[in-house]
């Protein structure tokens, strides 16, 4: 079994076939009441970095949020402004930023949209938030862009983060090799999983 490392700066990210931009979605916003809360989401704001950083407070929640892609940590404002070049989501509800993801196309096709760097403030974990912010996204990848699928990819050691997407839908997708990552100094492995629009 191979592991791969990714250090800092060799990761080149894919350049997403759209923006938000391009969608003209500059400031739409779409919402779902979870619970007592309206929790909704909005493309990503370069102010809203600070908030989301904080919510790493640890390398091992670092690394399980971005395998490493994003840089080092910790890692500046200025490195996460890599995100911009894909289709960065920030959920809020009345109390301000509870969540942050991106969307992009894993290839040139427009079928198939996938969910990365997935976070919940640490305090709003457990309460539905997750969950809740997870379906506004699927909203947008099957009712506002089209896609045919979603997918994304899990550590195995991230058992909270995996239930959380098997509970909105996403079903295993098992693939003829495992990816893996070293990541301070041990070998994890990565769950990739799937939803198609049906």
């Amino acid at each position: 079994m191979s592991c791969l490392t990714f250090p800092c700066g060799h990761i080149k990210m894919k350049k997403v076939v759209m923006n938000l931009h391009d969608l003209g979605l500059k400031d739409v916003r779409i919402g779902i009441c979870g619970g007592e809360h309206m929790i909704r989401i909005r493309p990503y704001k370069a102010a809203d970095a600070n908030t989301i950083l904080s919510w790493c407070q640890d390398e091992i929640a670092f690394y399980k949020w971005t395998a490493g892609v994003l840089g080092n940590y910790p890692i500046t404002q200025n490195e996460f402004r890599s995100v911009e070049s894909l289709m960065p989501f920030t959920a809020f509800d009345e109390t301000g930023i509870v969540g942050f993801f991106t969307l992009r196309n894993p290839n040139e096709s427009l079928d198939e949209l996938r969910f990365g760097f997935v976070i919940i403030n640490p305090e709003k974990r457990g309460k539905s938030y997750g969950k809740t912010m997870l379906r506004l996204g699927l909203k947008f990848v099957f009712e506002i862009y089209g896609a045919k699928r979603a997918t994304l990819g899990v550590f195995e050691n991230n058992l909270p983060a995996y239930y959380c997407y098997k509970a909105v839908g996403f079903d295993d997708v098992i693939l003829d090799t495992t990816e893996t990552y070293c990541v301070l100094g041990e070998e994890w492995k990565c769950k990739e999983l799937m939803m198609e629009n049906v």
